[in-house]
């Protein structure tokens, strides 16, 4: 009966346009929820077959649901370093638990990057899901698995204790002054360092040869103690652009085995006429070190072995050290060290962490050491759209969406990392309100289709009488 199809097609009415107010308020509702993406309800009308000719029988009307998970957000600047937005396509792989993750739990995917760090060290959104990453091992190295969620796991920035980074190379800029040092005690008893060394001196000036200019610098041992090291110079009385070098450890008790108090190499260093170091004829090290090498400063580990070490008492691992001494001029100006840059690094923890655009997530040392953590992998779908909401601003895999792709940021079609940045939400408040006026009005319209047919109905009954 066309009255009663007039019936069903107002009332589907009814439910179409309370699905699409409800799908408004909850656009509304996450205005400023990060990443949230907007839900749209669209209609489609309902066709019935007309079996009596010259009769129409109301099909009425459908809503039918469409996210828009692959609309990219606006990224707005924010305060924290954890802080991550997705520039272009790609989801954060998430789970619900940090530690001991397994290949049974269940893997997420979202856009909401508000990270921060909980107590246990681990990188956990607003909505409790713990951000996973490829760990790097001891090494640095990363081993990627597009198809494979298990290689991936909760990444910790505070699981890696403290960190200590030995010397291994020190970078010297200096000058030694061409002219000497006027009334200086000269080379006459030096001997090639054999008697009365600079280490000598260092060590008791009464038996040593005062050096024309000394320096000291810190190197870090593998226990991540400061140890001194001088080095030494006496301008050579029989070559205008020798100099008698040393080097040696202050104290001189911390190294044994040496010829003399401390003493860790000792040889010439030479210059050009025009001021430049000439390392091809520079034999503090015993040999010519050859153009572009530099020397090294080798001791062995703490023992009571023979031969040059540190002292047994300081129980740490041997030293190699490159000590580039190339910037060393010679002009006739006051012997001066411009600058000292060792690599080393002291006891340090964990103060910060970074994110770069790859992804890669470096631990950073209140030493001013930085550690690769892990990196952070995006998932892509063939169909984002598909994927299946459950809850706290995250998705599942579902088969409208397709298989999964995880990769590294800018590579296979993945987005890129923006640190302290969020992704807005994609409402637009104006269109929703919008939106609400025309609901309410064809909600309005759909209850007068009732009415209207009730009316129809009660005509009819009222023929009886």
């Amino acid at each position: 009966m066309s009255i009663n199809s007039a019936l069903l097609a107002g009332v589907s009415g009814l439910i179409a346009n309370s699905s699409a107010l409800a799908a408004i308020s909850d656009n509304i509702a996450n205005t400023n929820t990060t990443a949230y993406k907007r839900t749209q309800i669209n209609f489609a009308n309902v066709v019935t077959s007309q079996v009596v000719k010259g009769r129409y029988s109301a099909g009425g009307v459908e809503a039918i649901t469409r996210n828009f998970i692959g609309n990219q957000g606006l990224i707005q600047p924010a305060a924290s370093d954890t802080d991550l937005a997705i520039a272009g396509n790609g989801f954060f792989v998430v789970t619900d638990k940090g530690a001991n993750v397994t290949t049974q739990d269940p893997r997420f995917f979202t856009r909401s990057g508000s990270f921060s760090v909980d107590a246990d060290g681990y990188l956990v959104n607003d909505s409790g899901y713990y951000l996973q990453g490829w760990p790097a091992d001891a090494t640095g190295t990363i081993v990627t698995d597009p198809s494979d969620l298990s290689q991936m796991n909760s990444i910790n920035i505070r699981d890696l204790g403290a960190q200590v980074l030995q010397t291994s190379e020190v970078l010297i800029n200096g000058n030694l002054d061409k002219r000497g040092i006027t009334g200086s005690v000269g080379d006459a008893t030096y001997a090639g360092g054999t008697v009365a060394s600079m280490a000598d001196y260092a060590d008791n000036p009464a038996t040593g040869t005062r050096p024309d200019f000394t320096f000291q610098m810190n190197i870090i041992d593998s226990g991540g103690g400061s140890r001194r090291v001088a080095m030494s110079f006496l301008k050579d009385s029989s070559a205008a652009n020798s100099w008698h070098a040393e080097i040696y450890a202050v104290p001189a008790s911390d190294v044994a085995g040496a010829t003399r108090p401390g003493q860790i190499a000792q040889g010439l260093m030479t210059f050009q006429a025009d001021g430049s170091f000439d390392e091809a004829n520079s034999t503090l090290f015993g040999v010519t070190a050859g153009i572009g090498n530099p020397p090294n400063i080798a001791l062995a580990a703490s023992s009571a072995g023979a031969g040059l070490r540190w002292a047994s008492g300081l129980g740490i691992n041997a030293s190699s050290i490159d000590l580039d001494i190339t910037k060393f001029t010679q002009f006739s100006a006051t012997s001066a060290v411009a600058s000292i840059n060792p690599d080393g690094a002291p006891l340090g923890n964990v103060s910060g962490v970074e994110v770069t655009e790859d992804g890669n997530v470096t631990a950073i040392f209140d030493n001013n050491l930085v550690r690769l953590v892990a990196q952070i992998g995006l998932a892509t779908f063939a169909n984002p759209d598909g994927l299946s909401a459950v809850g706290g601003n995250a998705y599942s895999q579902s088969t409208r969406s397709g298989e999964y792709s995880v990769k590294a940021p800018q590579l296979g079609g993945a987005g890129s990392i923006q640190s302290s940045s969020l992704e807005a939400s994609t409402v637009d408040l104006s269109a929703e309100f919008t939106g609400l006026i025309t609901t309410q009005r064809a909600y309005s319209a759909s209850s007068k289709i009732i009415t209207t047919a009730d009316q129809m109905l009660e005509e009819l009954i009222n023929i009886k009488r």
